[in-house]
């Protein structure tokens, strides 16, 4: 059919449920809210590779401001876009542009990917910065992603949620590609995908790891940013949506095959060996940018809409992610998208919690950030996501932006502090030892104020985001140089030492002490309150040769290497070993008595400033641990408390796995620790 047909008049009466396409047993009901539009055309695509859209039908404005058109005879797999009309009026907030092809926001799947070029440009190529910018007029059709028409039936069989409480939950960070793309015992038409990751040899990597949940790296659609497209690289990590709905194509098996298929399939099967699956989550801002940015779908659809703008000035973006956008989840129909999107992941897709990726930003009214605010309070209310894990980054760029442990009551959150603290506590820096009482156990001047419990923070060492575990070790410096850069990008202050040599050594004396104090970083994580989170691939001494910022390495710097040598099968046995201890001696109803190596009580919160590289903890709960610490070069003797006792040592980090060693303690009131180490006994009795 010729684009310039009338207006197709068979319009299906308002259907229940989302705003999305949904199937009829006579066709297709399309549907798009745009509250500014004049006009909006569905535009319907032969196939993938179509230049320009073989039919274009107009969609009938209903009283909420939803577009919507019934269109017989049409089946799954049928491609799509919007073309919406409206004003132009930049110092409005309106971006409206008819030339540009937009995707679905509510598509649950991808038909083509955005393929780059200056007709996806909001403003014509080489403009300024002005906000009076005139649109850019050519069209996109040709180069626009389209949205893709699917059938998401599909048989869980009796796949149930493995509902793991918080207090038992060892969480594993991960990326679907990085994680098998160069796994051996994978079939390599599988590496890189949802069901490479859902494999037999990934699964028992992680059951004999002891891990509970894995939280996977952003896994909906994304569309990588024009500068690195330009520089031959690509958003690895994926924190640029474009699709909130549809799981991303990138992890697809085959080119044509169904990538909501694979996901449910790959879901199913961590379920079936009991692990949890926890989605990191994009609604901060999309991939659209700032006003240089691309047209494929909010800006076009209603940008005074979805868009947050600077009140005084609404030509202009406000800018709260570092992203060019920030995403309006103030207006309740992009916060209804959002929370829309959030069900269908639980409901459909029956995934088990959410990381929310600066999620201060969604968390903000009109200015500031409101913990009692719309988004939280619905998702309380909501009777399917108050149930799930839910898992906040506590902050932005925004005025205000930092608020951890300000989420509301049943939220997690990261704790950037834990990691600084930890961190510099064994990279031996002076006055660490009562911030490192305060992290170890709970965190409790942090959640503790408004009775949130110890799980509520997510203590981590290292994530995807700056050094790996092993790299923080060897590394003082970030090496950043591939991302194209010159070295700019990433943080500065990553509280590493790479104790002599920057970078790998050959040195035998020098790797036994980096393998020493991965074990004491690890340790410390796994025996401390709270929700340990490992990141993927530091269990086998991943390293990204001292990038601190991968965003956009997709090539073996982030892949795992898992041919392993002598040192990581060791640490991975370490692992194991520590995970299995935390699993046996729960700190759940645990109470801490610290004391220095003398003997003297320490009290966390005092006024009395500790400075003691060496100290201890008595860990009380349904069982008793004695932990002891030593960050300094020398050794250390430590005054156990208490009357004589039997101790049995369950952990000694200054050999790999010496463990399970009886201490005898009738007249044993000292015990020797070495250099850089920590020791765990629990009570003979």
């Amino acid at each position: 059919m010729d684009p310039s047909v009338p207006p197709q008049q068979n319009l299906h009466p308002a259907l229940a449920g989302p705003i999305s396409p949904a199937l009829t047993e006579t066709g297709i009901h399309f549907s798009l809210y745009s509250e500014h539009a004049t006009a909006v055309e569905l535009c319907l695509f032969e196939t993938a590779s179509s230049a320009k859209e073989s039919q274009r039908i107009a969609l009938e404005k209903g009283a909420d401001s939803v577009w919507r058109a019934h269109v017989p005879n049409l089946r799954t797999g049928c491609l799509y876009g919007y073309r919406v009309h409206g004003p132009y009026r930049p110092a409005e907030g309106h971006r409206f542009n008819p030339s540009k092809v937009l995707v679905d926001p509510c598509a649950k799947a991808l038909g083509r990917t955005l393929q780059w070029h200056e007709a996806l440009q909001s403003v014509p190529p080489g403009t300024s910065d002005q906000d009076d910018q005139p649109p850019n007029m050519q069209d996109s059709a040709p180069y626009a992603p389209l949205s893709k028409v699917i059938d998401t039936s599909f048989d869980w069989d009796d796949d149930r949620p493995p509902a793991i409480p918080w207090e038992e939950t060892v969480i594993y960070e991960a990326h679907v590609k990085g994680m098998t793309q160069q796994h051996p015992d994978i079939p390599e038409h599988l590496r890189g995908t949802y069901a490479g990751l859902a494999s037999e040899p990934v699964l028992a990597h992680l059951k004999r790891l002891g891990i509970t949940a894995i939280e996977l790296l952003p896994v909906h659609q994304i569309a990588d940013e024009y500068h690195l497209h330009k520089n031959g690289l690509t958003n690895y990590w994926g924190y640029n949506p474009l699709l909130f709905f549809a799981p991303d194509v990138r992890f697809a098996g085959q080119k044509d095959s169904d990538p909501v298929s694979e996901f449910k399939q790959m879901v199913r099967a961590f379920h079936q060996a009991g692990i949890e699956v926890i989605l990191d989550m994009v609604f901060n801002h999309t991939a659209e940018g700032d006003l240089h940015g691309p047209t494929v779908a909010f800006r076009g659809i209603d940008n005074a809409v979805y868009y947050r703008t600077d009140p005084d000035h609404p030509a202009r973006y406000t800018n709260l992610t570092g992203c060019g956008n920030t995403f309006n989840l103030h207006h309740p129909q992009a916060r209804q998208l959002v929370l829309g999107a959030l069900r269908y992941w639980v409901e459909e897709m029956h995934v088990d919690g959410f990381r929310l990726d600066l999620a201060v930003t969604v968390g903000r009214g009109r200015e500031s950030f409101e913990p009692e605010g719309n988004f939280f309070k619905s998702i309380q209310d909501d009777p399917v996501l108050s149930r799930i894990k839910w898992i906040a980054e506590p902050w932005d760029l925004g005025p205000d932006g930092y608020q951890l442990s300000n989420f509301p009551n049943g939220w997690s959150e990261w704790n950037d502090q834990y990691r600084q603290t930890i961190r510099k506590f064994w990279r031996g820096d002076p006055h660490q030892t009562q911030s490192l009482t305060k992290r170890v156990s709970g965190s409790h001047d942090l959640f503790g104020s408004r009775g949130r419990p110890p799980h509520s923070s997510i203590n981590y060492i290292s994530s995807h985001d700056g050094f790996t575990l092993q790299d923080g070790v060897t590394y003082e410096h970030k090496h950043n140089e591939a991302n194209g850069e010159n070295n700019r990008d990433g943080h500065d202050g990553n509280d590493s030492c790479n104790y002599g040599v920057e970078g790998p050594s050959d040195d035998p004396d020098l790797n036994a002490l980096r393998q020493q104090q991965k074990r004491n970083l690890l340790a410390t994580l796994l025996l401390s309150a709270g929700t340990p989170m490992i990141s993927g691939g530091d269990e086998i001494g991943r390293s990204q040769q001292g990038n601190n910022n991968a965003y956009c390495q997709d090539n073996p710097i982030t892949w795992y290497d898992w041919n392993l040598n002598a040192d990581q099968k060791s640490f991975l046995d370490f692992a194991r070993y520590a995970i299995q201890l935390r699993k046996r001696y729960p700190l759940t109803r645990t109470s801490w008595q610290w004391f220095q190596a003398d003997g003297h009580t320490i009290d966390p919160y005092g006024h009395e400033s500790i400075d003691a590289p060496c100290l201890g903890c008595v860990s009380s709960g349904d069982v008793s641990l004695l932990i002891l610490w030593n960050q300094g070069d020398q050794n250390c003797d430590v005054n156990l408390p208490g009357n004589s006792r039997n101790w049995k040592m369950l952990l000694d980090t200054s050999a790999p796995l010496k463990t399970d060693t009886l201490t005898s303690g009738k007249s044993l009131k000292t015990l020797n620790i070495a250099p850089r180490s920590l020791k765990v006994l629990t009570l003979v009795e």
